[in-house]
């Protein structure tokens, strides 16, 4: 069990930290709305996650045949992220309205629905190794979901308390810029994931 617990805890870390949609979106809601929004934007994979594992370990044996629905996703992502990031680019420091919450819990989840990688984490490497932990005994199954997700979501959350800290003291036109600055990121994202939707697609075979 120690072994998956060790792969659970690295992988998680991993994913947690590396850049990418949700990570930036956690950021971009923890400067915009403060912690708490942030907060909600980490916990989205704990509720979109777990139909997905369910997915990929029904559909682990039939990878081949996925090219077509993960180009619809990336295709979707893309277009979600493009989104987003221009509605970063347009931020003009203005925040009249007290935010809701819920809005960040939603956009998170939303965005990591539409973000390929947890389908292709979970159909490539997750969904493999929870079944060979599983072989092992159930614990060991637990132990490694239960360290990844730990160390996924709490490095997010670290992230959202780290940037709160430092939101109170950013001045006007730093907070703008930085603002439209992940707004730029987001539509990176945007169009790398339009690019891999199309080549999975270009990629697909013709019936």
């Amino acid at each position: 069990m120690t072994a998956f617990l060790l792969a659970g805890t690295l992988l998680g870390l991993s994913a947690g930290i590396a850049p990418g949609p949700l990570l930036t979106l956690v950021a971009g809601e923890t400067l915009r709305h403060g912690v708490r929004a942030g907060v909600r934007v980490a916990l989205a994979p704990l509720l979109t996650d777990p139909p997905i594992i369910l997915a990929a370990i029904l559909l682990v044996r039939l990878l081949a045949d996925q090219r077509l629905a993960l180009a619809s996703i990336h295709f979707a992502g893309g277009i979600y992220l493009a989104w987003l990031g221009f509605e970063g680019l347009r931020f003009r420091g203005a925040e009249p309205l007290p935010s809701n919450p819920a809005d960040s819990l939603r956009r998170g989840v939303i965005a990591n629905c539409l973000n390929p990688n947890p389908y292709l984490f979970w159909l490539t490497v997750g969904t493999p190794t929870v079944l060979e932990a599983w072989s092992r005994g159930w614990s060991a199954a637990v132990a490694f979901v239960a360290a990844f997700y730990a160390l996924l979501v709490g490095s997010k959350v670290l992230l959202a308390l780290a940037l709160g800290r430092a939101r109170p003291i950013l001045r006007e036109w730093r907070y703008i810029g930085l603002m439209r600055g992940l707004g730029a990121v987001l539509l990176a994202y945007a169009l790398l994931f339009l690019r891999d939707g199309w080549r999975l697609l270009d990629a697909s075979p013709v019936s």
